[in-house]
């Protein structure tokens, strides 16, 4: 089972910057498709962006498209969403999440359903002040 954390999360102005990252352990990195969703306070977890396991599939929600990038390095267990133009509606608790692929799926597009991920990090803060 992967074993996954969140950093980078803070407080920042609209139209600033934030970089998340997401540190995993365990079975291979490559093994699983990624996901970051987020949650707001009295709203359901929503589908932010997601990455196939070989880098290659990338997915975003239409309200982040345009600003949000996701990107991933297998050589360090890692993958990032870097978030550009924030608005004061992104903020939330940001999780990553991975699904387990086998090889020969490894360029899949990992699920937008947050049930059908495998693990999940503690989640980190973002705030956007207007």
């Amino acid at each position: 089972q992967v074993q996954l954390e969140e950093s980078g999360g803070g407080l920042v102005q609209a139209g600033g910057s934030l970089r998340l990252s997401c540190a995993a352990s365990g079975r291979p990195f490559s093994s699983y498709g990624m996901g970051w969703f987020r949650q707001a306070p009295g709203k359901e977890r929503e589908f932010v962006a997601s990455i196939s396991g070989n880098g290659f599939n990338v997915q975003l929600a239409d309200p982040v498209k345009g600003r949000f990038t996701i990107s991933r390095d297998n050589a360090k267990n890692a993958v990032y969403l870097q978030m550009n133009g924030l608005k004061p509606e992104d903020t939330a608790v940001y999780y990553c999440a991975a699904k387990f692929f086998p090889a020969f799926a490894a360029h899949l597009a990992p699920p937008l359903r947050a049930q059908e991920y495998n693990a999940w990090g503690q989640g980190t803060q973002v705030t956007v002040s207007s």
